[in-house]
């Protein structure tokens, strides 16, 4: 009773101890559930150690920043961050800078500084020599450079002051990789063997004639192969590196279901086409017409509605129309009605609405705007407006202009399309009349322009309205219903067999019989990349189809997968294991395989007993033929590579000696040394071994990151990471 009543005291205990537990449990659970655990891979593993995320954000972040000022620099669009190549790098860094802390390779500031300005022996590095020249002497600067340097250490902006550190560092580690690159290159070396066989490869050269059957004289079909001949044949042959595994992959096989309008979508799209250009003839707002019936709403008067034809070097900046249109187009009157015509992936009508000359000559005078200079250097702008004139403008180019290049021309900038300028300059130079004096802002600086001359063919400025044909509701959702049908039939059959690598074979027959195409993709595990597909949501799909837990060879994707203009079905049609030999993996290899030694057993058994090349012709299946070979390239005139042929050639033969059947990559090979010109004496062989050593020292950089890269067992995880497929 004692015990009980001090159960009853400590009731409130042992609930909340009870309590506890439970809400553990469920939380833990739930962290299972939700992803709220540790993740085990993040955004991937090198060496086994999982990537700092914000190390790689900020590797990412410099590179849409370097997209930004490039974009800036040339008045392009900005071009889309590779992230591939970000990741690369990245990894790429973490290898390299682990070797170089473990040799101890540091730069020291004065060696810094004597790397970043040319001294002390260093060379002045070309991105630098060519951003800080001196006016004067039109030479690098070093002075410029360090002014510059100060300016964004001291400047109140964070984002300057951190340009700085990101380049101050971008330079250390580029020293430090080209001192760790170079102790690579001291220990490369080639020894006086390996440069007496080079000069033997190269220079002894052997005479021959042969008689070559080719594979080809069999058919494919006169090979009985069965199951059972080729898994002997793999067994017996499995020890061959080309059947392991390189990586751990797994292969989805699809198919696709193309999204396109029907006939009655066309003539639908054909009738409200003829209305546009019926429209747009008579239109008195062109603008309001375009903005309100065009796919893409676009309309300016200005010249970049200017039209040029596909080949056009700058076609990719404008709107363009295809090169068969170009004499239409050329001819053109003001207000005229073009169309429709294909162009960029859609039907155009287009309205003349002006012209553009397609060369055109200027020149200017730059004044560059430094911060916080502003109004003194428009000031400046505006009093040489009011005293410059045609003649004396040379003068003031030589006085005032910081664009050292068109300066020593007069500010002449030659012949180009105006779209090869920035926007504010174009324009100017595109419109303003021939001799006009004006001034335009960009982002280099205050320009004063003078437009000289125009010339070269007229392009039109045009008010497009851009129509694309597209399925209908109710095309849509016949090819969705096709879609799923064809699914469920697939799944219905398939679900009978229980063997997955029979289901895939069914999977391509059911295929071919409804008129569909499979075909495979093939996806590292290490670094999970497909190619072929249209839309991040149709590759997160084949992704979980192929990596989830569950997965196995056989299995059939659950629901048709929409991929832009398609829907996808697909199925898991292999799984490999790094380092494992599986026969389903490569019997398609091995059947090809086994054809071919099969073809060469009977071609050999046919050539065994020759006494003379002669005697192999007289079937008149094969000729005799001559050719030079050397041991260094081995090629066989007249049939192709190959090495092993070659080889045999070189292993001692005589002169005058016909060898046995050789098998080779095209055929089955009978070969006679007709003469042997040995390699010349040599003194030494110091060329081959500076060319051998070039070549070698070369290699260092790209060879030497690749196999640091592979020995760092590195995992690419973030497209498993992102889905929430392998954490």
């Amino acid at each position: 009773m004692a015990i009980i009543g001090k159960i009853r005291e400590k009731s409130w205990l042992i609930l909340v101890l009870v309590g506890g537990a439970l809400l553990a449990f469920i939380l833990g659970d739930w962290q299972k559930i939700s992803g709220g655990m540790e993740d085990q891979y993040g955004l991937g593993l090198v060496y086994g150690e999982k990537v700092n995320p914000e190390d790689y954000q900020n590797a990412y972040n410099i590179a849409d920043l370097n997209a930004d000022r490039q974009a800036q620099q040339t008045g392009q669009p900005k071009q889309p961050v590779d992230e591939t190549a970000v990741w690369n790098s990245f990894v790429q860094d973490i290898v390299l800078n682990k070797e170089m802390d473990a040799l101890g390779i540091l730069v020291s500031q004065a060696e810094f500084d004597a790397y970043l300005y040319g001294e002390d022996g260093f060379p002045v590095m070309p991105d630098l020599a060519q951003n800080f020249i001196d006016s004067i002497t039109g030479q690098f600067s070093p002075k410029l450079l360090q002014a510059r340097i100060e300016d964004m250490k001291s400047s109140d902006d964070v984002n300057i002051q951190k340009q700085w550190e990101e380049s101050e560092k971008y330079y250390i580690d580029r020293r430090k990789k080209e001192k760790y690159f170079a102790i690579l290159e001291q220990g490369t070396y080639v020894t006086k063997l390996e440069s007496k066989e080079e000069y033997a490869g190269q220079k002894e050269v052997k005479n021959i004639s042969f008689v070559l059957r080719r594979y080809s004289e069999i058919n494919n079909e006169d090979i009985k192969v069965d199951d059972d001949k080729l898994l002997a044949y793999f067994e017996e042959n499995k020890g061959n590196r080309k059947y392991e595994n390189r990586y751990s992959t797994r292969e989805v096989k699809y198919l696709d279901i193309k999204i396109a309008p029907s006939k009655k979508d066309s003539t639908t799209f054909d009738k409200m086409i003829g209305q546009i250009k019926t429209d747009l003839a008579t239109s008195t707002n062109d603008s309001i017409y375009v903005m309100k019936n065009s796919d893409m709403r676009f309309y300016t008067s200005g010249p970049y509605s200017t039209a040029v034809p596909e080949s056009h070097p700058n076609a990719k900046q404008h709107l363009n129309y295809p090169n068969y249109m170009d004499s239409v187009f050329e001819n053109a009157q003001l207000g005229q009605v073009i169309g429709p015509y294909q162009a960029n992936g859609a039907y155009n009508v287009a309205k003349v609405i002006g012209f553009t000359r397609d060369t055109i000559n200027a020149r200017h005078i730059l004044l560059q705007v430094p911060e916080g200079k502003d109004a003194a250097v428009k000031a400046t702008a505006d009093s040489i407006l009011k005293v410059i004139n045609h003649d004396n403008f040379a003068e003031f180019v030589k006085k005032y202009s910081t664009d050292t290049g068109s300066a020593a021309k007069d500010g002449e900038l030659g012949d180009f399309f105006f779209s090869q300028m920035v926007q504010p300059f174009a324009t100017y130079c595109a419109d303003e009349p021939i001799g006009k004096i004006g001034q335009v802002r960009s982002q280099f600086g205050i320009h004063i322009i003078e437009v000289l001359d125009r010339k070269g063919p007229n392009h039109p400025r045009l008010a497009v309205v851009q129509k694309q044909l597209k399925p209908s509701t109710e095309t849509l959702e016949k090819i969705e219903k096709e879609a799923y049908d064809l699914l469920y039939t697939m799944d219905s059959k398939l679900s009978k067999e229980a063997d997955g690598y029979k289901r895939v074979e069914l999977f391509d027959t059911l295929s071919m019989d409804k008129g569909y195409f499979t075909r495979p993709v093939t996806i590292q595990e290490t670094s999970p990349r497909l190619f072929g597909f249209n839309t991040t949501l149709a590759e997160d799909k084949i992704l979980e189809l192929a990596f989830s837990e569950e997965s196995k060879v056989g299995d059939l994707v659950n629901s048709p997968i929409k991929d832009k203009d398609r829907y996808v079905i697909g199925i898991v049609s292999s799984i490999k294991i790094k380092g494992e030999t599986n026969f389903e993996d490569v019997k398609q290899i091995v059947r090809n395989d086994y054809i071919q030694d099969q073809k060469a057993k009977r071609l050999m058994a046919q050539m065994m007993n020759a006494k003379s090349l002669n005697d192999l012709t007289k079937s008149g299946k094969a000729t005799v033929q001559q050719a030079e070979v050397v041991f260094a390239n081995p090629q066989i005139t007249g049939a192709g590579f190959e090495p092993e042929v070659v080889g045999s050639i070189f292993s001692g033969l005589k002169d005058g000696q016909m060898s046995k059947p050789l098998q080779g990559k095209q055929g089955v090979y009978v070969v006679r040394i007709d003469k042997t010109m040995k390699a010349p004496a040599a003194s030494n062989y110091n060329v081959e071994r500076d060319q051998m050593l070039s070549t070698n020292k070369a290699r260092v950089k790209s060879e030497a990151t690749k196999a640091l890269v592979e020995q760092a067992d590195v995992i690419d995880n973030r497209r498993f990471h992102n889905i929430g497929l392998r954490r």
